[in-house]
């Protein structure tokens, strides 16, 4: 698929289009398909370039103190994935891993730094971009660190429903106690027990993976303070 023929209206390649000026940009785009639990970047590799998802849902972790895996954030259609390692860094601090078959847009690094040197309007949406990711990432800290096992658990469910919606009454993106526990910096035990307890007060419907919002409302109002809607 090329750039010019794709739907993905939240691309920042697809929204700059016009600006971009030389056509060897977008010729030298590479489309990689990935199955389900692969892994297409790896903590600590060379950075070679940066990732578009067209298709599918991917995950974004780091390694902490003994081996244990962060999520650091979810992607779905049109987001970027690696910009962290974008610029100075030499290598990516981040890996990342296709939550469901995906389909990844790829551009070069060099490729990316002439395109922002020769079109002004693409390098300033780029600092856009950059600028609200940190302002999302610092409000995310300051959150969390003052939240609760059970605030972050919620605010976890909240997350994934704002991102990626429902889809028969279900969070439209399956995922494992353990990475709902890796993404709210807690434990799988302890995510087990909010859940239980979610699910008693009739808050959640919890089917195996699947996790359904019963009652929207109430979930809000236990982290407004935290101002929940910072991290969408």
């Amino acid at each position: 698929m090329t750039c010019a023929s794709c739907d993905n209206s939240d691309c920042l390649i697809k929204r700059n289009l016009d600006h971009i000026s030389s056509s060897y940009f977008i010729e030298n785009k590479k489309t990689l398909k990935c199955k389900k639990g692969q892994q297409f970047i790896i903590e600590g590799a060379a950075v070679n370039g940066l990732f578009f998802v067209l298709k599918g849902k991917v995950k974004v972790f780091r390694t902490g103190i003994n081996a244990k895996e962060q999520i650091v954030r979810f992607a779905k259609e049109g987001e970027i994935i690696g910009h962290r390692g974008f610029g100075t860094e030499e290598y990516y601090s981040i890996g990342a891993v296709a939550l469901q078959d995906a389909v990844l847009c790829y551009f070069s690094k060099s490729d990316l730094q002439k395109a922002l040197l020769e079109n002004p309007k693409f390098g300033y949406d780029m600092m856009l971009f950059y600028a609200n990711e940190l302002n999302r990432s610092e409000s995310k800290v300051k959150s969390i660190s003052q939240m609760t096992v059970r605030e972050r658990v919620i605010d976890t469910i909240l997350y994934i429903h704002r991102k990626f919606g429902e889809l028969n009454g279900f969070l439209n993106l399956p995922l494992s106690r353990k990475e709902y526990a890796d993404y709210a910096g807690t434990s799988e035990e302890q995510v087990i027990r909010v859940f239980s307890s979610l699910k008693k007060e009739g808050l959640i419907i919890a089917r195996v993976k699947k996790i359904g919002i019963a009652n929207i409302q109430k979930l809000k109002n236990e982290i407004s303070e935290h101002n929940f809607y910072l991290d969408s």
